[in-house]
């Protein structure tokens, strides 16, 4: 099935990253600018790779500015932007795709996109079956019908609008670049077609990236022909700088500097939905959380509103279940809310009427709502005699645990965030309660076979009836939050404070910490 690979990159989990780490680009000619971009970020992250075609972390804010894919999602319309494909088809059974091929575009290498180009890439990234590949399981074939036309033949019906459009392992490539291999992108080489190249980049501090002369889109009309991006870690000194007007952009700043700068008179605070959630797992193989009704119980514990409204002040919104709001699929209205009364109850009928037992709870450490949530949780639970332990963690330990191939040495309870590949409920579903053999992002380590064929079956559906596949995703994850298997703490929210003069501005949720520098310019 689609999404039956699991995603390898253990740092796609971790939240609030906004810079990224990078590895030698420097193949870009030198373009003296005359508009210069400047865009701050909290921190860095490590990437996994630059080949484009294994990628598949927060390194996507800078590939998505360099390569582009056939089509680009629109969450606000749910339509389609054509980008290197001006239009497409799909037959009456829905295992066959046909794109027509953008014809006047360059790769930076000065060939020729073509139907062969696209081919190659996609078959590029479906042999090497690393980072984001599995997105392409439903392909059977890639026909070339003409120099401008390519033609997908699928093993069973899939969404391929959604997944070529994809932000992760559907770049397409120059085949003559590209075939020299990983280790020549990794010596600082790109092959794209995107409006920008690498010009230079400081490993862990900077990089800079300068427009591409060819870029088939054209420089006319107002765009900026550089842009920075930067670490500042020091979150005063970020703000600051947006408030100088030394930076356009800064993003993951404090709840209480976002307050204070909403009614600032140079700069906005723009918030905008995403799609990323905050989720805890339960351990549901380990006593007491291998009881349903402790689970639920535990969920009714949390403080929804109080952690929504007091500790985000607003900049996040109340979950649902296991799909965030505005995804299709998603359920329509929460079914735990704040009652310890209920709790109470739910844990008599468990066999545990006093409570009586400890809950180990990690997080990542560093990210601070994170450890306020556990903090509010430890405090209701105590009052229904559970005896909640923290633990903020390294995520790589915190990773490390969770796997361990002992449930017992799990942790009980553990948060992270997750944003899709493919704009999908399956991207949720597949990787997160599909049932595994070996633990890997199912972290509640929840298994079940009724389940697991509604994922499936849903996730085919979804190439040809979206309606009845969005019924069977709303099923399923009724099941997840009737089973407790999950705590849904937030549905997160795009935020970032910009420059008053920047125009243009949007972040789009499909593609998460992905600007798109070239629609964006400054203006009064």
């Amino acid at each position: 099935m689609l999404f039956s690979k699991r995603r390898i990159s253990i740092l796609l989990v971790i939240t609030v990253i906004f810079m990224i780490l990078l590895s030698g680009w420097g193949n870009a000619e030198e373009v003296e600018p005359e508009v210069v971009f400047l865009y701050f970020a909290t921190y860095c992250a490590p990437i996994t790779d630059w080949d484009p075609c294994i990628e598949f972390s927060v390194g996507n804010a800078v590939l998505n500015n360099l390569y582009e894919t056939l089509l680009r999602y629109e969450p606000d319309t749910d339509s389609f932007t054509p980008v290197l494909a001006t239009d497409y088809s799909v037959s009456e059974d829905g295992l066959v795709w046909t794109f027509n091929i953008r014809k006047g575009v360059k790769f930076y290498d000065g060939t020729d996109l073509t139907a062969d180009a696209v081919k190659y890439s996609i078959d590029r990234a479906r042999n090497m079956n690393k980072g984001a590949s599995f997105i392409w399981n439903s392909v059977d074939t890639i026909n070339i019908v003409d120099d401008f036309t390519v033609e997908f033949v699928l093993k069973y019906c899939a969404p391929l609008d959604l997944i070529v459009s994809c932000g992760y392992s559907a770049f397409i490539l120059s085949p003559t670049l590209a075939e020299q291999g990983t280790d020549w992108f990794n010596q600082g080489n790109s092959c794209g077609t995107g409006p920008y190249m690498i010009q230079s980049q400081v490993k862990g501090d900077e990089v800079i990236m300068t427009k591409f002369p060819d870029y088939w889109g054209g420089w006319e009309g107002e765009h900026f022909d550089k842009v920075i991006m930067k670490v500042i870690g020091e979150n005063a000194t970020r703000r600051q700088m947006v408030e100088k007007g030394d930076a356009d952009i800064v993003s993951s700043l404090m709840v209480e500097d976002l307050l204070a700068l909403q009614d600032s008179s140079d700069v906005s605070v723009v918030v905008s939905e995403s799609y990323t959630n905050v989720i805890g797992f339960f351990n549901t193989q380990k006593a007491p959380f291998d009881n349903k009704l402790v689970r639920q119980a535990m969920c009714y514990a949390f403080p929804y509103d109080v952690f929504i409204n007091d500790v985000k002040k607003g900049f996040a919104s109340k979950p649902t279940g296991p799909i965030p709001q505005g995804i299709w699929g998603a359920l329509p209205e929460a079914t735990y809310t704040y009652d310890l009364e209920k709790a109470r109850e739910l844990l008599v009928e468990a066999g545990y009427p006093d409570g009586g037992f400890d809950m180990e709870i990690t997080y990542i450490a560093g990210v601070e709502d994170r450890k306020k949530a556990a903090e509010l949780y430890k405090s209701e639970l105590a009052k229904i005699g559970v005896n909640a332990k923290i633990k903020g963690m390294p995520w790589d330990i915190m990773w490390e645990l969770a796997k361990s191939p002992s449930p017992e040495k799990r942790q009980g309870f553990l948060s992270i965030s997750w944003w899709p590949d493919v704009v999908s409920p399956a991207s949720w579903f597949w990787s997160l309660y599909h049932s595994e053999d070996t633990p890997f992002f199912n972290l509640g380590y929840y298994s079940n076979p009724e389940l697991d064929r509604m994922i499936e079956e849903a996730d085919v559906l979804s190439g040809t009836d979206r309606a009845a596949a969005e019924a069977m995703y709303k099923a399923a994850g009724q099941i997840v939050v009737d089973d407790a298997v999950s705590l849904f703490i937030a549905d997160a929210k795009n935020i970032y404070v910009i420059n008053k003069d920047l125009k243009n501005f949007k972040a789009n949720p499909a593609y998460p910490y992905v600007l798109f520098f070239y629609d964006m310019y400054r203006g009064k």
